[in-house]
């Protein structure tokens, strides 16, 4: 009981939302989109294995009966698979009420993406964040809506490196796990702060206009923003806690200490249980750069609380995907 944590408590129901996961294909997120399936909601496995996602999606069908799960290609390694899935998404989806930006990889061999970015910063913070941009228009006019953005307790052992941010000059696959950890707790804080006062003034496809490549081979394209009272899109991130799932695939350490002391880990749906929470509980409506814990409220390592931190993030991660997001 100890190691199953908090559970979502809520029986809120969700019939007519939309909502979005990422790398909803297995463990957590396999867990999360079964559960929110259930309450009624459409929801769209962002996945980077079509074939492993359609699976997923065929398990949640038989357990749920008249479940609405669809399941599209996005590789969030890759900046123009999720420029054309955003593209192709607010062409035939025309309101987004959850967004769980749930995929991630852990302790890899030090590799790239696609565009140059260390792997693990790159999937797990920059490939999200690109998404939620191009996605917080919809998300803004199908409020109130929620972004959820899945972290995790190793933020606190994690430093924001910006001199040498994709671990160029010495790589430990463990400090870049939570390096993009604490970018997740940043990226939550300062994209609450925003949506508090600003709203965009522009429409989708001027951002996905935007130049895919870095900003300093071409500039990208302008987005204002006008002030308002708010946008009624709350943002929060959780922990799910230590769970038995794939995640722990590339390190060998971490699989053998896992395999060890499984008896003390949660199971995947325990683990998405404040996914859950924080998707669908009535009581977070207003609640916004949250971080929870077992479905309840968690403390915040003091480099995730700072603010200047959360800013110049925010500034690189606009430079290095070629955006403006004022």
């Amino acid at each position: 009981k100890y190691a199953a944590g908090g559970a979502c408590l809520s029986t809120a129901r969700l019939d007519g939302k939309t909502v979005l996961i990422t790398g909803a294909n297995t463990g957590i997120g396999k867990e999360t989109a079964l559960d929110l399936a259930s309450r009624g909601a459409r929801v769209i496995l962002a996945c980077r294995d079509v074939a492993k996602g359609e699976e997923s999606a065929a398990e949640i069908c038989t357990q749920v009966g008249g479940a609405q799960v669809e399941v599209r290609e996005l590789d969030l390694a890759d900046t123009c698979s999720i420029r054309a899935f955003a593209q192709r998404f607010l062409r035939e989806v025309n309101h987004l009420d959850i967004l769980i930006n749930n995929a991630g990889v852990m302790m890899c061999p030090y590799m790239k993406t696609v565009d140059g970015f260390e792997m693990q910063l790159g999937v797990n913070h920059l490939g999200h964040f690109l998404l939620t941009y191009l996605l917080i228009g919809l998300l803004k006019r199908s409020a109130p809506a929620r972004v959820v953005v899945v972290s995790s307790l190793a933020h606190y052992f994690g430093w924001i490196r910006f001199h040498d941010l994709h671990s160029q000059g010495s790589y430990n696959s463990g400090l870049a796990y939570c390096q993009s950890k604490l970018a997740n707790i940043l990226f939550t804080r300062e994209l609450a702060r925003r949506l508090k006062g600003m709203a965009a003034a522009t429409e989708d496809q001027t951002r996905l206009g935007a130049n895919p490549t870095p900003s300093h081979i071409n500039p990208p394209a302008t987005v204002t923003f006008r002030p308002l009272p708010g946008s009624n899109v709350t943002v929060n991130s959780v922990h799910p806690g230590s769970v038995r799932s794939e995640l722990t695939r590339h390190s060998a350490t971490m699989s053998l200490l896992f395999a060890l002391f499984s008896a003390f880990l949660k199971t995947a749906r325990e683990g998405a249980q404040t996914s859950i929470y924080c998707a669908a509980a009535e009581e977070l409506h207003s609640i916004s750069g949250t971080h929870f814990s077992d479905c309840a409220p968690a403390s915040v390592a003091p480099q995730g609380r700072c603010e200047e931190s959360a800013r110049r993030l925010w500034d690189v991660s606009c430079e290095l995907l070629g955006i403006e997001w004022d």
